[in-house]
């Protein structure tokens, strides 16, 4: 079976992105010779029509994801970081190879909506922090929630979005590069902004986190709403056909690891226990020694793996996946991430057809027939690209 490179997990605009939208994105893939692609925004499916179709105008292959950020009370009593470093119990969620067309009524519908409108709510309150702010130091520029969400966004508004806004904003106020500098000593409260001001990915990270975050100026408290249960976003992904996967979050910079993922044995228990049956990794978090290991010991004990990028911040990074440092992913992690992308392929089109995918009714999967998967989700993408 000839292996293509994957990239399972990438942002658009319809959440936040490098990206200037899904052409942009696709486009990029194709130059790149990524052929399997995978759409996985923040609380959204609105993109999937478009990916779709952009996909297939390429010849590649599109999947099909979202994103959730989800709260688990168990692990936040107990003080367990899952795979949010800095907030016990907060853990990210992602679903797999969504229904298309999108599948999603009654009470998981109004759900998702919820917990969207309630993240929306949040930056809107931000807004309003941001304009008070710009009022004390003499310029009144109006930060309106509704033009942010016009202008930047596709539908979902994040405090990265008004990161942006407030770094164009500051351009237009001044012409000159020392003088945004000064301005944002201003802004920042007397702490000098230490990235290149020509490099917008940088200053909107330095904005991020000296404005938006916690103790910042503009930092607006998240609403307990914002967080669905685990148990919750899991009952939603299933609902609209797709397939509850738990990102790892693996080593960091310094070789350490979150309370959950530290002990890889434990953690695959517990899922299973949860009822996730699949994982996907952001490899350039990575080592790859620890990739290796991890991916092996997860595909070993019947989860689903795949790989992705993610890009949900301005930074623009290739989208053909590399482990930490640009290190070059091994022919067997190559090898599993397409397995697991032909497992999603496969569901994904089972699925649209009525049929039951990978997950019976109740969300377990039938290993006897993971083989059978792969080769089709295998036909599937070699039809198509």
């Amino acid at each position: 079976m000839e292996v293509v490179d994957v990239n399972a997990h990438l942002h658009t605009p319809y959440s936040f992105s490098a990206f200037s939208g899904v052409v942009d994105a696709l486009d990029r893939a194709s130059a790149e010779g990524v052929k399997v692609v995978g759409i996985n925004d923040f609380y959204s499916m609105d993109g999937y029509a478009e990916w779709v179709s952009e996909a297939r105008n390429r010849k590649l292959y599109p999947l099909l994801g979202i994103e959730f950020i989800s709260l688990n009370s168990e692990d936040q009593a107990a003080g367990l970081r899952v795979n949010d470093p800095g907030n016990p119990g907060r853990t990210y969620l992602s679903g797999k190879g969504m229904a298309y067309p999108v599948k999603l009524s009654g009470e998981p519908a109004r759900q998702l909506e919820e917990v969207r409108g309630e993240a929306n709510r949040q930056v809107a309150q931000m807004c309003g922090k941001v304009c008070g702010l710009f009022k004390s130091l003499g310029y009144d520029v109006d930060f309106d929630f509704e033009k942010i969400k016009a202008t930047l966004t596709k539908g979902s508004v994040r405090e990265r979005h008004l990161a942006k806004a407030i770094r164009l904003a500051v351009a237009d106020l001044f012409s000159s590069e020392s003088d945004q500098i000064a301005f944002y000593e201003k802004l920042f409260g007397g702490k000098a902004l230490k990235s290149d001001i020509k490099d917008d990915a940088k200053v909107e990270n330095e904005i991020r986190g000296n404005l938006l975050k916690a103790s910042g100026a503009a930092f607006v408290p998240e609403d307990p709403k914002a967080f669905l249960p685990m148990a919750t976003v899991r009952n939603i992904i299933l609902a609209a056909g797709g397939i509850p996967t738990y990102p790892f979050l693996a080593d960091d910079a310094k070789g350490g690891f979150t309370d959950f993922e530290g002990d890889l044995q434990k953690a695959a228990s517990t899922l299973k226990e949860r009822g996730f049956h699949s994982v996907e990794f952001i490899t350039t978090r990575n080592s790859v020694e620890v990739l290796e290991q991890y991916s092996n010991y997860l595909w070993d004990n019947g989860f689903v793996v795949t790989f992705g990028s993610e890009h949900n911040t301005p930074a623009m990074e290739p989208i053909k996946l590399a482990a930490r440092g640009g290190v070059d992913l091994t022919p067997r992690l190559k090898e599993l991430n397409y397995y697991g992308a032909c497992i999603v392929a496969a569901h994904q089109y089972l699925v649209a057809e009525g049929k039951q995918g990978w997950l019976d009714a109740d969300g377990t999967p039938d290993l006897s027939r993971r083989d059978e998967f792969i080769a089709l989700g295998d036909k599937l993408i070699k039809e198509q690209i």
